[in-house]
């Protein structure tokens, strides 16, 4: 199971927020990119990236601060928030970003999901965040009535290769990660279609939930807070948990 470290980008700023609230948001580093190399030094090989303003305002904002984070370290980058055209998509794609991270377009628009996968099959990723298990959009500020297992069921059958799940409630939260929607994930997606992958977000705590979280055969786990507060050792983590 590979580990990904996570930079929330808000106002050029490394943060974090507490259950996708932006009221309650923590500033950990001014330069995202020496964030990026501080990753690197532990031994991470992904970095999942993620344009906060970008989420709100529904189209790239931090895009010259995500450069700078490419520029500074040869890892792989996976980056979301506010790509919801191909422009956007193809100008983050040129830039050398690996994989680009979709969630509202899942919902509002079917059609440029497609398009998309039709372009990059395996450079898209779809993330699902998820409130009560109803799939929250917009940067998190609205819910719509899609049920996270029956949409990813739905875009699995047609060529969605890879799902990053968010428990909203557990983000941030330090509180263990939602093990049981997280199975129920994992068996919908290669129920229909054995090798689609899937990745962990929210609320990992410790490297005990990473153990659990591989247990279930998941591809990888995001982990945000845990690594900014200490609570979790990087490198242990990977030396832990990656094989």
């Amino acid at each position: 199971m590979k580990i990904l470290p996570a930079i929330d980008i808000k106002d050029g700023k490394c943060v974090r927020l507490y259950q996708g609230d932006f009221d309650r948001l923590t500033t950990y580093d001014t330069d995202p990119a020496q964030v990026a190399r501080r990753w690197q030094d532990a031994g991470a090989s992904w970095l999942h990236v993620v344009d906060l303003d970008g989420a709100l305002n529904g189209h790239p904002a931090n895009f010259e601060v995500i450069h700078r984070i490419r520029r500074a370290v040869p890892l792989h980058i996976e980056c979301g928030g506010g790509m919801r055209t191909l422009v956007a998509m193809q100008r983050m794609l040129d830039t050398g970003i690996d994989r680009i991270v979709l969630g509202t377009i899942a919902i509002t628009d079917r059609n440029l999901l497609q398009e998309a996968l039709h372009r990059w099959p395996e450079r898209v990723v779809v993330g699902l965040d998820a409130r009560d298990g109803r799939v929250a959009i917009a940067g998190w500020r609205e819910t719509s009535q899609a049920q996270a297992t029956t949409l990813a069921g739905e875009l699995c059958a047609s060529g969605v290769q890879r799902f990053i799940y968010t428990d909203i409630a557990r983000d941030g939260a330090l509180r263990g990660p939602n093990l049981p929607a997280l199975q129920a994930m994992q068996a919908t997606i290669t129920n229909i279609l054995p090798h689609r992958a899937l990745i962990a977000s929210g609320g990992i705590s410790a490297i005990d939930d990473l153990q659990a979280i591989a247990k279930l055969g998941i591809e990888g786990a995001i982990v945000g807070k845990a690594l900014y507060t200490g609570a979790i050792d990087l490198a242990q983590a990977i030396q832990t948990c990656e094989l």
